[in-house]
C-alpha cells in the first residue's frame, strides 16, 4: 500500500465484490437451518498479480458467508468438514450453551475430515458478531476460515440500510501469493503475531461502496485478522458508534474520529452521508503516522434526504443490561507473561517447571500466571451467579487482545460499557468484570491467534 493511495481492484464496479453473500437457509424439525460448509478453493488476493492461492474457505467464499439468525430462537448451522484436517467453529461473543462453543477438546471433539457436526444456537443478545475456526487458528484462520454473523434485532433499527465491513489482512510473497511458507514463524509467535502486508475489505482490495446524500447507513465493522489492530479513521462529520462487541452503547463521536479495533472486536457505526453527488469519502487504515485508504463511499446521482437525520440512532438494549454487577467480587488475578524482550525465565508445562529454551523448543513462548498452554486445573471454578473480576495485569512487552468465551464483561477502567474482548496494551493493568452465569467450561485466551498458540490462554468453569 502506498500512502493515501487507493489501490483498485482488478474486477467490479461501485458495488461488486464489496459485497458479502448471505449463508443457505433450509428447514429442518421446525428450526431454521444454516448450511456452512468449511473447504479448500482457489481464490485471488492481489489485484494485479497472476495467478490464485489456495486457501481455506466457508461456502466457497473469501471472507465466509453473512450468517443471519434470530435472537432468542433456536437455529441450527449444519457444519460440513470437506477440508482435509479437523477443524471446528467458534461463535465469537455469542453467550450460548457450552456444549456449542466449538472449542476442541473442551466443549466438543474436532470435527474430522469429512464429517458433519449441527451446532444449535439461541442466542439472548442481538448484534454484530463473527465465527472463525478455533483449531491451529493461526494457521486455519490466516488461511480464511472466519465470516461475520449477526443476531437480528426484535424490531429493525431505523436505518437506510446497512453494510458489513470485515476487514483482514493478508501476508503475501512477492508473487502475489498466500505466503505459506511463513506460517507457524517462531519470530510471530513471540512478537506481535502475523501481521499481514495486504490489506482486504471483505476480501477485496480497493473495496467501493455507493452512497446517497442524507443516507442514514450503519457499518457493521469487524476485525477477522490474525494479529493486526485496527485503528480506523471514516472520513465523514456525522458519525456516531452505537454498539461495541455486539452490546449497544449511549451514542457517542469516536475521539479524533478514530476507532480502533482489537482482534475479534465489533463496532456498530451509524453514519449520516453528508455529502453532495459526485463526491467520494474514504476509510483510513492509520498506521503511525500515516494513512492508507481501504475503501471508498461514492456519492450518487441521487439523494436520499436534503438534509441528514438530527436525533441519534439509539439501539435496544440486550438482556445482558439488566444484569447488576454486586460490589463484591471473587478476585482472581491473571498476569500476562513472556514474549520477546520481557524478563521471562520460565514457565509450569503440565505441572513441570521448564526452561525457557525448553519452552522455546515446544513453541510455548507466552504463559499466564506462570503457566505456559492449557492448564489441567481451571483458574478458577465458581457457582452459577458468582460476580467475578478477572485482575489483568500485561507484563509484557506486546498488547494482547484477551477475549472471555460465553460471557460478557465490563472493564474497571470503563464501566458503562460491555465487551467480550479487550485490548491490554504494555504494562497496562485492568479488571474485567462479570457475573459467571453460563454453566460450562470456557477459555481465557489472547486472541492474537499466535499467541495463543504459543501458550497465552487459561480456561474456568461454572458449575
Amino acid at each position: 500500500m502506498q500512502r493515501r493511495r487507493f489501490l483498485q481492484a482488478a474486477a467490479g464496479g461501485l458495488i461488486g465484490g464489496a459485497l458479502l453473500p448471505r449463508g443457505a437457509l433450509a428447514a429442518a424439525d421446525d428450526r431454521a437451518t444454516v448450511l456452512l460448509r468449511a473447504a479448500s478453493g482457489l481464490y485471488r488476493l492481489h489485484p494485479t498479480k497472476t495467478g490464485p492461492s489456495t486457501l481455506m474457505q466457508f461456502n466457497a467464499s473469501i471472507p465466509g458467508p453473512v450468517l443471519r439468525i434470530p435472537r432468542d430462537r433456536e437455529t441450527v448451522v449444519r457444519f460440513d468438514n470437506a477440508l482435509d484436517e479437523p477443524t471446528s467453529v467458534h461463535w465469537h461473543g455469542l453467550r450460548i450453551a457450552n456444549a456449542m462453543d466449538g472449542v476442541p477438546g473442551m466443549t466438543q471433539p474436532p470435527v474430522e475430515p469429512g464429517r458433519s457436526f449441527d451446532y444449535v444456537l439461541n442466542p439472548p443478545d442481538a448484534g454484530t458478531y463473527w465465527y472463525h475456526t478455533h483449531l491451529r487458528s493461526w494457521a486455519q484462520m490466516a488461511l480464511g476460515l472466519a465470516g461475520v454473523l449477526i443476531v437480528e434485532e426484535d424490531t429493525p433499527p431505523a436505518v437506510d440500510r446497512e453494510m458489513v465491513i470485515a476487514i483482514d489482512d493478508w501476508r503475501i510473497d512477492r508473487e502475489g501469493l498466500f505466503d505459506d511458507a511463513s506460517l507457524g514463524r517462531l519470530h510471530d509467535w513471540s512478537h506481535a503475531g502475523r501481521i499481514g502486508n495486504l490489506i482486504t475489505v471483505n476480501g477485496k482490495t480497493g473495496t467501493r461502496y455507493e452512497v446517497r446524500g442524507g443516507e442514514r447507513i450503519r457499518l457493521r465493522l469487524v476485525n477477522i485478522a490474525n494479529a493486526r489492530t485496527m485503528s480506523l479513521k471514516i472520513n465523514e462529520p456525522l458519525l456516531q458508534v452505537v454498539a461495541i462487541d455486539g452490546q449497544p452503547v449511549e451514542p457517542f463521536a469516536p475521539r479524533d474520529g478514530r476507532i480502533t479495533l482489537a482482534v475479534g472486536q465489533r463496532v456498530d457505526v451509524v453514519v449520516d452521508f453528508a455529502g453532495a453527488p459526485g463526491h467520494s469519502s474514504t476509510m483510513e487504515l492509520l498506521v503511525r503516522d500515516d494513512a492508507y485508504a481501504i475503501a471508498s463511499f461514492d456519492y450518487g446521482a441521487t439523494i436520499a434526504r436534503e438534509s441528514p437525520l438530527e436525533s441519534p440512532l439509539r439501539l435496544p438494549p440486550n438482556p445482558l443490561h439488566r444484569v447488576r454487577l454486586p460490589e463484591e467480587y471473587l478476585q482472581v488475578p491473571l498476569r500476562m507473561q513472556g514474549g520477546a524482550m520481557s524478563r521471562f525465565s520460565g514457565a509450569t508445562v503440565d505441572g513441570r517447571e521448564m526452561t525457557v529454551s525448553e519452552l522455546v523448543e515446544r513453541k510455548l513462548v507466552w504463559a499466564m500466571n506462570g503457566v505456559a498452554g492449557l492448564p489441567r486445573e481451571p483458574l478458577f471454578r465458581v457457582e452459577r451467579g458468582t460476580a467475578v473480576s478477572l485482575e489483568l495485569d500485561n507484563e509484557t512487552s506486546w498488547p494482547h487482545a484477551m477475549h472471555v468465551h460465553g460471557h460478557h464483561f465490563v472493564r474497571a477502567s470503563a464501566p458503562g460499557i460491555w465487551r467480550d474482548t479487550v485490548l491490554l496494551g504494555r504494562g497496562e493493568r485492568d479488571a474485567l468484570r462479570f457475573v459467571a452465569d453460563n454453566p460450562g467450561r470456557w477459555l481465557i485466551h489472547c486472541h492474537m491467534a499466535e499467541h495463543m498458540a504459543g501458550g497465552m490462554l487459561t480456561w474456568f468453569e461454572v458449575t
